[in-house]
């Protein structure tokens, strides 16, 4: 153990510091299914180029989304992303860069900022975004605790549409915050029935479009019914690219929009870093998590900028901070905004239009598949099929055939009986042989 400098005397001093009686009181929360009772079996040290032979051997038994026809979606998305975009936040000005402490010589990183948050505002329909969150569903889950701060009041409700990573996050930081939530069933159609969940008790209703399913949902009856309750309605998507067609949440009604950036200069990456974008309204201002920037001007009338409104614990006594989230994701938020500048306004409709037809295209070809019935009324670039089969089991016949079909609903809901869904993401990087493909596998698996 030399890499261990405490000794058992100096173990023993701690945990009486404490009041534990041994190591193992202090795992006493992490349930006892979850613990080894013994270590990992692992084969013994090895040389460094022995174990990079074989971490190789072993992912080569993977089958990764570049070397197939890939349709996995249910909140991190395929998309190209532009040499440029890589070229530019490698720079070391930007790589290297930390937290803007001092305005004075931070100006480019906090310009790139206040224009992430320009862009971000126009997205979703929103007077105000701040400068990031850490991804979609921590940033939804602050905006549960910004409602709840601005309500006074503690229950938030979830539609049975919201993706499951997202609600398992908020009702997580709902229980250690003492807030209640009632979540709806899973929603595979967009039918529930929310309005009818909603009264005076209820701080916020989270809703999502499109839904983990695709289904696009129209909020404006649902904001309309949180008005009369007094209760804030938030918008979330996974799939920022779908703004660039569809009606922004702020323009039906919604108060608190959130989502995961990643589809925007942010390749996938197991899961992280990504970007977690959120926006409200300006009487929200003081309530809204993280940092702001501002821009302002110099005591000679020059134009620069600012960290401001950064109320969090840090900065603030903590009975006082909107939030304990230490930073935001710079990086990623200034990969967003060069691959979002690139595409302009036009691009990014375009870029959608390519995403929705290159689904719809998928899904026709599918309904001629017998047994396979695609569910959704309207989608953007994402659908959910019931397929006549256990769909995990499919996924995995068709990866032995080279393709990456799409997530089985039974991976996000355990035990919730829709064994037989598949929910299946087509975007620009799927080509018409690609689509072809999948179709093929499909039949060949069923």
């Amino acid at each position: 153990m030399r890499y261990l400098p405490l000794t058992q005397e100096d173990r023993a001093q701690m945990r009486a510091a404490i009041g534990v009686a041994d190591v193992a009181a202090l795992y006493a929360d992490v349930p006892e299914a979850l613990r080894l009772d013994a270590p990992l079996d692992l084969p013994r040290g090895r040389s460094e180029m022995a174990v990079e032979r074989l971490l190789a051997a072993m992912a080569k038994r993977n089958l990764s989304a570049a070397r197939a026809p890939f349709f996995i979606g249910a909140g991190a998305y395929r998309h190209h992303i532009p040499a440029s975009v890589d070229h530019l936040v490698q720079r070391s000005e930007f790589l290297t860069s930390y937290t803007p402490y001092q305005p004075e010589i931070s100006q480019g990183t906090l310009q790139y900022l206040f224009e992430f948050q320009t862009q971000v505002a126009m997205l979703t329909g929103m007077e105000i975004a701040n400068a990031s969150m850490y991804d979609g569903s921590t940033a939804c889950a602050e905006a549960a605790l910004m409602a709840h701060r601005i309500t006074k009041r503690p229950k938030a409700v979830l539609s049975g549409g919201l993706h499951p990573h997202y609600a398992q996050v908020l009702r997580t930081i709902s229980h250690f915050a003492g807030d209640a939530i009632v979540s709806l069933a899973p929603d595979v159609r967009a039918r529930e029935d929310i309005a009818s969940a909603i009264d005076e008790s209820v701080s916020c209703v989270v809703v999502q479009t499109p839904d983990v399913f695709g289904n696009l949902r129209d909020l404006t009856p649902i904001a309309e019914a949180c008005q009369r309750h007094g209760a804030l309605l938030i918008a979330v998507f996974t799939e920022v690219v779908a703004l660039g067609l569809l009606t922004p949440p702020g323009e039906m009604g919604a108060d608190i929009v959130v989502g995961e950036g990643q589809s925007l200069g942010n390749p996938l990456s197991f899961g992280g870093p990504y970007l977690g974008l959120l926006a409200t309204r300006q009487v929200y201002l003081r309530q809204t998590p993280g940092r702001l920037v501002g821009e302002t001007v110099d005591a000679d009338g020059r134009r620069g900028y600012v960290a401001t409104l950064s109320a969090r614990e840090q900065h603030i006594r903590r009975d006082k901070a909107t939030s304990n989230i230490c930073t935001n994701s710079n990086l990623c938020a200034l990969a967003f905004s060069i691959h979002l500048s690139l595409l302009g306004e036009a691009g990014l409709r375009r870029l959608a239009r390519v995403n929705h037809a290159s689904a719809v295209d998928l899904a026709e070809r599918l309904a001629a598949v017998p047994g396979v019935e695609t569910l959704n009324e309207s989608f953007f670039n994402e659908f959910t099929l019931r397929v006549p089969r256990d769909a995990a089991r499919l996924v995995e016949h068709m990866a032995e055939q080279g393709v990456l079909a799409g997530v089985p609903v039974s991976r996000l809901l355990p035990g919730a009986g829709l064994d037989d869904l598949l929910i299946v993401a087509c975007t620009e990087i799927d080509t018409a042989e690609d689509r072809e493909a999948f179709v093929a596998a499909l039949k060949g698996a069923l």
